[in-house]
């Protein structure tokens, strides 16, 4: 099956480079990646069909373009590039090459963070003012924003959480502000424009990143601070006890990709409706199994638990991400037949 002749997004294309690049090479530029692009691009290239001989040249002349011009800008500036690319490749193709470049090239506030110790951020910032930690987690990855809030004062925890998902635009002057602070270990990165960061949606994609623990207490100390938001913390997370607000269906499919045993851990720390509601979904040898399996290991350690059930929640999220199952969100989905 051909490759339909219909715009490539930036991952197709990324995909398409690296097969015409061949193993080898394509294996020295994986180094490069994160687990995340690795599998994502993979998983793109296990998608591709024929491409035709057209397709690969285009997208090979559109990566050296934007390799040249990516050298252009470093030794002359934006101005000076656009300049040679327009002597190489004639105005108008100059300009949408600049524009690719600089997308690629746009750097988020505290972008510099990315690759530092969530354990020393945390150390480092724990002193600043909550606003100020919240606008710095409000730009990172939600894992590694997760992993800082872990490490923070428990006291500090819940009042930084309440900033997050209060923040909006801030100006790129406060940005600069809060940057230097850091400057003397860190380099700065400085903001063009008025950012979006932070809200409702950001604190939750941390939150699902949390420990339990962490989780719970962060969600009891709002919901004595400020209850709304709390509410509507809630309404978007998922815990593996509402798993039993997924429908039979979803539940199997969750239960195919679960492991038997972390099934079996997760168990151990939820109540007999929630145990029940799964044994409904399996078989009777194989519920009977899981059951025999819990009982043979004895006690589990909490944390054990926790973790368990936060990888299969993970997984859950996953599939629904996917498009795979249907979760049902604070104040219940409309279903269209």
């Amino acid at each position: 099956m051909a490759i339909r002749p219909q715009p490539l997004n930036n991952r197709q294309k990324a995909a398409i480079l690296l097969v015409a690049l061949g193993p080898e090479s394509a294996s020295q530029i994986y180094q490069y990646l994160t687990p995340d692009e690795i599998e994502n691009l993979t998983v793109e290239i296990a998608r591709m069909g024929k491409v035709t001989a057209d397709i690969r040249e285009t997208i090979i002349e559109e990566f050296h373009e934007l390799c040249v011009a990516q050298e252009f800008i470093a030794e002359g500036g934006i101005d000076a590039a656009r300049e040679m690319l327009i002597t190489a490749f004639g105005a108008e193709r100059a300009g949408a090459i600049v524009d690719r470049v600089l997308q690629a090239l746009q750097v988020m506030p505290f972008d510099f963070l990315k690759k530092a110790d969530a354990s020393q951020i945390a150390t480092f910032i724990q002193n600043e003012h909550p606003q100020t930690i919240a606008l710095i987690m409000a730009y990172l990855q939600p894992s590694q924003a997760a992993a800082i809030l872990s490490g923070l004062p428990q006291d500090l925890r819940a009042e930084v959480a309440r900033r997050i998902a209060t923040l909006d635009k801030t100006p790129p002057e406060v940005i600069r502000e809060v940057e230097s602070v850091l400057q003397r270990k860190l380099s700065s990165v400085v903001s063009t424009d008025f950012s979006h960061a932070g809200g409702v949606k950001s604190l939750v994609d941390v939150l699902n990143w949390v420990d339990r623990s962490t989780e719970k207490t962060i969600l009891e100390s709002l919901a004595e601070s400020n209850p709304e938001i709390a509410e509507e913390v809630k309404k978007l997370m998922f815990v593996f006890e509402d798993i039993i607000l997924l429908d039979d269906r979803a539940i199997q499919q969750v239960l195919k990709e679960v492991d038997t045993k972390e099934l079996a851990v997760a168990l151990k720390g939820v109540g007999e409706n929630t145990q029940a509601r799964i044994y409904k979904n399996m078989s009777e040898r194989a519920a009977a199994m899981m059951k025999e399996e819990m009982e043979f290991m004895g006690p589990v350690r909490l944390r054990a638990v926790e973790e368990s059930q936060q990888r299969i929640v993970n997984i859950i999220r996953k599939l629904e991400e996917a498009g795979e199952i249907i979760v049902a969100r604070g104040g219940g989905e409309e279903m269209i037949a």
